[in-house]
């Protein structure tokens, strides 16, 4: 979880320059993923096995891991069953010990944050519907009053704090692709006012988290094609989803919400 990235077990599988601790962060007692916001693993694995809309299956734990390496490490998703799959899940259910078990029918994400997290991504999706260029100015202001210092101009990132978007000397991605959680303009908003700026969650206001992730998820970054990353990883084992193509871009991702890309950057196209 720390070093996901660079770990023996794990580094061929990511293709970018995140952890699972990007996401998923340190609480109090320097344990990633034992933050109390909308993230934690604290009480995760109780929720599982969990119903996944976006799979249209029923999810196991080493599932819903497995899958974020395609997604926020824009990598391969690790084979179920093997040592890496099931040392992050042995992790994460240990985080559980003593709780009790409370399977969500609704969504694969734990008893501590489900209702709250399809709260916040409802009002999110409504803030984010009305966006107009002035919102992403003001998302780039905020960004470098409140964001630089850790993530950098160029949200290149900046020593132990995670990239957000870009590309390295070799041009590969830097940052998670369209295809994850956090380049959704709601649910990125939602993760951000839950837990940043670093631990002073609940600090921003809603427009200010939206215009934030407005910006942010308007920068290039790398498109999501499922039906390639399938076809490409031989190795990948039983993929336990009834959907089998899905696409994104960062244009998608805002035509999803009825946003013009070009209008919203003034019309800068990009990709």
């Amino acid at each position: 979880m720390l070093k996901t990235n660079t770990h023996s077990l794990t580094k061929d599988l990511v293709g970018n320059k995140l952890q699972c601790i990007s996401c998923h962060l340190k609480g109090s007692d320097d344990k990633p993923g034992t933050a109390s916001g909308i993230g934690t693993f604290v009480d995760t694995a109780t929720a599982f096995p969990a119903y996944s809309k976006r799979e249209k299956t029923v999810q196991t734990l080493q599932n819903r891991i497995n899958n974020c390496f395609m997604r926020s490490m824009d990598g391969k998703r690790p084979i179920v069953d093997t040592e890496a799959s099931i040392a992050m899940a042995t992790y994460i259910t240990w985080l559980s010990t003593g709780k009790t078990i409370n399977l969500n029918e609704k969504r694969p994400c734990g008893p501590s944050n489900s209702e709250r997290w399809a709260k916040n991504i409802k009002k999110f999706t409504k803030i984010q519907k009305k966006a107009k260029h002035t919102n992403y100015t003001n998302g780039k202001k905020l960004f470098t009053q409140k964001c630089i210092s850790c993530h950098g101009v160029q949200g290149q990132g900046i020593a132990s704090f995670p990239p957000l978007w870009g590309k390295d000397k070799t041009n590969h991605s830097l940052s998670y692709n369209t295809g994850a959680g956090m380049s959704k303009l709601n649910k990125g908003a939602a993760w951000v006012q839950s837990n940043m700026p670093l631990y002073q969650g609940d600090s921003l206001s809603n427009q200010e988290a939206a215009d934030i992730m407005l910006y942010v998820n308007a920068q290039p970054r790398a498109d999501f094609d499922l039906k390639k990353g399938l076809q490409t990883n031989n190795n990948m084992g039983y993929y336990n989803s009834k959907v089998l193509e899905e696409k994104h871009s960062v244009r998608s991702n805002f035509k999803a919400l009825g946003l013009d890309i070009d209008k919203i950057r003034g019309d800068k196209k990009i990709k």
